[in-house]
């Protein structure tokens, strides 16, 4: 079983930047795949990034390329998104994914049920 707890979402000015943070427990991160999706009010979740078991590659939704950055950090067991330029449009709730499943494909990165293991979700507020 895996846990995941999401952290450092907040209220931020247009333009600014925010870390977000997801701690694993249960098995480490170079076990799992490792995604960040997002959901709006009234709008379904959506793919924002992700990054591979290895941490060698990684996949962003074309909205986010650029600005957002995905990785790990083995020692904390930890992954991250680091958001940069931050617009009124990325204000959502962000959650974390795992899976320990191989994954090959854009894909299968990208679609929610592709992933086992999700924390609680994060708000992140973007004011104009």
């Amino acid at each position: 079983q895996v846990q995941l707890v999401e952290s450092g979402g907040g209220l931020v000015q247009a333009g600014g930047s925010l870390r977000l943070s997801c701690a694993a427990s249960g098995r480490t991160v170079s076990a799992l795949r490792m995604g960040w999706f997002r959901q709006a009010p009234g709008k379904e979740r959506e793919f924002v990034a992700a990054i591979t078991r290895s941490g060698a590659r990684t996949y962003y939704t074309d909205s986010v390329k650029g600005r957002f950055t995905i990785s790990t950090d083995n020692a904390k067991n930890t992954v991250n998104l680091q958001m940069n330029s931050l617009k009124p449009e990325d204000t959502a709730v962000y959650f974390c994914a795992a899976d320990p499943a191989i994954a090959y494909s854009y894909n299968l990165y990208s679609q929610p049920g592709e992933y086992d293991y999700w924390g609680q979700g994060t708000q992140v507020t973007v004011s104009s």
